[in-house]
């Protein structure tokens, strides 16, 4: 991928974009976050504040086109849902821009992103939880090297429980780089 992918920290001028993907019919089936701008507006402000989780933006070549939630799986409603370590991480996302879908960008964004989660070096597992009917995210989770545990109910959906473990992230990703360096 001849591209530059990069991350963000948002912040809170970033609320009515992230509120008009939270609008996007790709997007609110499974965010079920399609609320009026008044009531998103303190959702994001709280998400924002709270400190086991850190909001990004994703970008591709300088332009904005994702959004990211990282979090610590402690302290979070996914720790009933097996035994996570102290520094196990989690991680939500979606692509708001509707020309970046279907171009093949989600998986090397993911990438980007867990490779960012096990600069940690604590962390020895990413964590996903998509809503179980999201097919194409579990098919993108399953190619960036997540297993598929077990589906699991959250308060707000069905998920399918998903473990990316660091050996296997590490040696599936650090061979095809040198793969294709060689």
């Amino acid at each position: 991928m001849q591209r530059t992918l990069s991350f963000r920290k948002a912040l809170m001028e970033d609320v009515a974009l992230v509120h008009k993907w939270m609008n996007e019919d790709h997007v609110h089936p499974f965010w079920q976050l399609n609320l009026p701008f008044d009531r998103f507006k303190k959702h994001y402000r709280k998400a924002l504040d709270d400190t086991h989780q850190t909001l990004y933006l994703g970008m591709i070549d300088g332009e904005v086109m994702s959004y990211w939630e990282a979090y610590w799986v402690k302290g979070d409603v996914l720790e009933n849902s097996y035994s996570p370590k102290a520094y196990d991480q989690g991680i939500h996302l979606l692509i708001g821009e509707k020309d970046y879908l279907g171009s093949g960008f989600a998986l090397p964004l993911l990438r980007a992103m867990v490779r960012l989660q096990f600069q940690y070096d604590a962390t020895t597992k990413v964590v996903a939880e998509p809503d179980i009917r999201n097919d194409k995210m579990i098919h993108i989770f399953e190619n960036c090297g997540f297993t598929p545990i077990a589906p699991i109910q959250l308060p707000d959906k069905k998920a399918q429980l998903m473990f990316c473990e660091r050996e296997t992230f590490e040696s599936r990703w650090n061979d095809e780089y040198r793969k294709a360096n060689l």
